[in-house]
């Protein structure tokens, strides 16, 4: 099973690189078109935007599952134990509802707009609003797996980051430990 996960967030990032491929190309390849030859691809702006949505929303799933999204934990680390487990698991419960409103709201969404086209591509509107339940499903999914294995104690929240504090600690993260040279050992 876990392999069919791994496998299944591979192709999330694949189709992430694919469509941001597409439109770069989408959108450079317009205005190249409409600069040089005062022609255009009509379909560009639509498309770059349908793109960019479902982008946005698998990234937002892969995010989550790295725990890779931004976050404030600065209570909970001052939290006793058993408190900072509850505090977590409500956080979850409100984190699970608010995936379900956008859950049945983007299949409620989907639904009304299912003969609707697009005015340029002619696509079905089904589609864009379809990305919110590409994301909403795995998303809740995550969380409540996430949840399970707090309540349960697969995963200590004193001890474990369910968030990053910024975007420039995780990139500090990933840097080698210095190498520090004679000083070092004189302290």
């Amino acid at each position: 099973m876990s392999r069919i996960i791994d496998f299944y967030f591979f192709a999330l990032k694949v189709t992430i690189a694919l469509l941001l491929a597409g439109m770069v190309v989408l959108v450079f390849g317009n205005v190249v078109l409409r600069y040089a030859f005062n022609q255009g691809i009509t379909v560009s702006e639509e498309l770059s935007r349908m793109f960019f949505v479902w982008l946005t929303f698998l990234g937002a799933v892969v995010a989550m599952r790295e725990h890779g999204h931004l976050g404030v934990d600065s209570l909970i680390e001052r939290l006793p134990a058993r408190a900072a487990k509850a505090a977590v698991l409500c956080g979850h419960a409100l984190m699970l509802y608010a995936t379900w409103l956008v859950i049945s709201g983007s299949w409620t969404q989907t639904l009304i707009n299912l003969h609707v086209g697009a005015p340029a591509t002619g696509i079905s509107m089904a589609f864009f609003y379809g990305a919110g339940l590409a994301f909403g499903i795995p998303a809740f999914l995550i969380l409540l797996a996430d949840a399970f294995a707090i309540a349960t104690g697969r995963i200590d929240v004193t001890t474990t980051d369910l968030v990053r504090e910024s975007e420039d600690e995780a990139a500090l993260d990933n840097l080698p430990a210095p190498a520090l040279g004679p000083l070092s050992a004189k302290h």
